[in-house]
């Protein structure tokens, strides 16, 4: 990446501050280019999601494994509910998601409660052997009452699958049959999982994140001070990612502790360390031995840290600088907050991010943690949480007394509660998948690079005023 003018290159840059130039192109298609991160870290596409209390969980991580890039696991996760999530990541189907079930005893109220917890937008009844007998979707119910028993309802006969079916026959069934989920079983009519059309068509653009043994792959965030009995727990669950989480990442504490995890796993894992904003901090937490950094101080919709501390960087000369000291390395980092749509995270990318995470942009999906609300005006929206707001601090801080309880929440920094509504096409992680892999490979074809490497090498970046950045957003108006 370079600057069209260098007297920018010691600017300090946001996101809006910047654009890209064309280069000449010669492709024919937008699939020609290669979306996986320069480092691998097993995953196919260059975006992980944040280990916040109100994203990541099962859900979510089983999801977008299976589109080829990775979840973290928050670490304020009690072991046994990080063991029970991850032998369900590793049961999961690699190409088929979960379906959600419900019994013929169950009512409408029953099916209404666990419909929006995937976004298939069905749930399907099961007989007691577990074969599939009937489909829901939210239409089909929402004209009965509540407590109508799912068992006595009349539906068309089901159409299923059997396992071996391509993407190809699924998505041309679907099409026939007028259909948007097709249930897949086994020789003996037992329900396993279920295919979506649009799944049909991702599984064909995206590869999934898979261990050393086959199976859909996770990370997960362990505090810097206490991780030796839980590092060893998941290690043995085949959990080979590991972030060591603190606010400020560059002090005594994390270096020590990236030293200790590397010496009682060595290479067998990798470490993630963060968070850092300067050339020095990537430096040093990479020559302690960590593989990556996570770079940015609080540039997130959730976290008042830097407007109540004023310490901070704007993340795109954040993510450059630190970049380009740990590539003289042979590392990487990840680019962390302010991404609020495609273009942020493609300006990552081309300041030589390896990985961006993502947030608050994937709380309000149905795959997040949180189970969908209804406001007054019966609009679904999920609730979402700062890490270091007074409810995240009361939660991790419950084995204190109230005494050191309300020590530690004088120093809470963020939000504690915020609604996010869910967005009318954006409903799925998947969706967000979709959008922004889309507009990245677009963005490459524009750069002509066939792979993210090129992408940062051939990058030149100008400097725009904020009328600028206006310009370059939608006008037209929307109706509400």
């Amino acid at each position: 990446m370079k600057f069209n003018n260098p007297i920018y290159e010691n600017e300090e840059l946001a996101y809006e501050d910047v654009f890209l130039f064309q280069n000449y192109f010669e492709w024919k298609s937008r699939l020609d280019a290669d979306v996986r991160p320069t480092v691998s870290l097993w995953t196919n596409i260059p975006i992980v999601t944040a280990n916040m209390n109100a994203v990541s969980g099962k859900r979510m991580a089983e999801t977008i494994a299976r589109y080829g890039w990775l979840s973290v696991l928050p670490q304020d996760m009690d072991i046994e509910t990080l063991t029970m999530i991850i032998k369900h990541i590793k049961n999961a189907n690699v190409q088929y998601d979960t379906p959600i079930t419900v019994n013929a005893h169950n009512t409408i109220r029953d099916a209404w409660w666990i419909i929006h917890k995937r976004a298939h937008n069905c749930v399907i009844l099961v007989d007691d052997d577990g074969k599939a007998t009937s489909i829901f979707k939210p239409s089909d119910l929402e004209s009965l009452d509540q407590f109508t028993l799912l068992g006595n309802i009349n539906r068309p006969k089901l159409i299923t699958w059997k396992v071996w079916i391509s993407d190809e026959d699924a998505f041309a069934l679907m099409d026939e049959k007028n259909i948007s989920s097709l249930p897949i079983v086994d020789d003996q009519w037992i329900l396993k999982w279920i295919l979506t059309k649009k799944n049909t068509l991702r599984n064909s653009l995206y590869k999934p994140t898979l261990d050393a043994n086959w199976k859909l792959d996770v990370a997960v965030a362990v505090w810097i001070n206490s991780f030796d009995e839980k590092v060893q727990v998941l290690f043995d669950l085949w959990i080979r990612i590991f972030v060591l989480d603190t606010a400020h990442g560059y002090q005594k504490s994390m270096i020590e502790n990236i030293k200790k995890i590397r010496s009682l796993y060595g290479d067998k894992i990798k470490v993630i360390a963060w968070n850092v904003i300067t050339e020095n901090a990537t430096r040093d937490l990479l020559l302690a031995g960590a593989d990556g950094v996570k770079v940015g101080i609080w540039p997130w919709a959730m976290c008042t840290t830097r407007i109540k501390t004023w310490v901070g960087r704007p993340q795109f000369t954040a993510v450059y600088k630190c970049a380009q000291e740990a590539q003289k390395h042979g590392w990487f980092v990840w680019a962390d907050g302010w991404v609020k749509s495609p273009r942020d995270l493609i300006l990552a990318l081309a300041a030589w991010a390896n990985h961006v995470m993502i947030g608050t942009r994937f709380a309000w999906v149905f795959e997040s943690v949180w189970d969908v609300k209804y406001d007054e005006q019966w609009k679904m929206y999920k609730q979402n949480y700062g890490m270091a707001s007074k409810k995240a601090v009361c939660n991790r801080s419950q084995n204190l007394n109230k005494f050191q309880q309300a020590q530690k929440q004088m120093f809470r920094e963020g939000i504690s509660s915020s609604k996010i509504y869910i967005r009318q096409w954006m409903e799925s992680v998947g969706d967000i998948v979709d959008e922004c892999m889309t507009g990245l490979r677009s963005s490459m074809t524009y750069l002509w690079a066939n792979n993210l490497a090129e992408f940062g090498e051939k990058a030149i970046v100008g400097v725009q005023t904020s009328a600028g950045f206006v310009e370059g957003t939608p006008h037209g108006k929307v109706r509400k």
